[in-house]
């Protein structure tokens, strides 16, 4: 699906927020977006899997790791999951590895950078909890959408199947 994240900005302006604009795309997909599941965990991807084995169809996993690049929280095994399951999109506040494969996965992946050394795949941590970072609050069941020119959050889903051109010339026309 397209996404025009500037446009949705033009056309919902009191309806999102505008995340900062830290994120390198890593994934095989570069525009995304769907209802928020969170995850909140440092140095530690047990959590992350285990949610990625559900059904993703129409959601997106936001992974708070508290911007640690220490160590990588999305790796090839764990992107590959989420694509087999449909997901729409990984968020994470962190690090990922295995840049070239993920990079030839059908999963959109934004996150702060890289690094080599991957998480402990212990399930420690929070789900479904808000999370803070890119200068918004995060909360599970909020919108994310992304594409190349950024990324932004709304509380409600938004109607992006509209074209704005459309509607100001059914405006002009109704004018007539």
């Amino acid at each position: 699906m397209y996404i025009d994240t500037s446009e949705i900005c033009d056309f919902y302006p009191d309806d999102v927020d505008v995340m900062d604009p830290i994120f390198t795309h890593f994934g095989g997909i570069q525009a995304f977006h769907g209802k928020v599941t969170t995850v909140k965990c440092y140095e530690t991807n047990g959590l992350i899997a285990e949610i990625l084995e559900e059904d993703g169809r129409g959601r997106v996993l936001v992974v708070d790791g508290g911007g640690i690049m220490r160590s990588a929280l999305v790796d090839a095994e764990l992107a590959q999951l989420a694509a087999d399951n449909q997901w729409e999109g990984i968020v994470v506040n962190g690090a990922v590895r295995q840049v070239q494969e993920l990079a030839q996965i059908d999963i959109a992946i934004i996150a702060l950078g890289a690094f080599p050394v991957g998480a402990f795949d212990e399930q420690l941590g929070d789900t479904d909890v808000p999370v803070n970072f890119a200068g918004v609050s995060i909360y599970p069941d909020d919108y994310i959408y992304s594409d190349t020119t950024g990324t932004v959050l709304s509380g409600i889903p938004l109607d992006i199947d509209h074209d704005l051109d459309d509607e100001e010339l059914d405006a002009d026309a109704l004018d007539k």
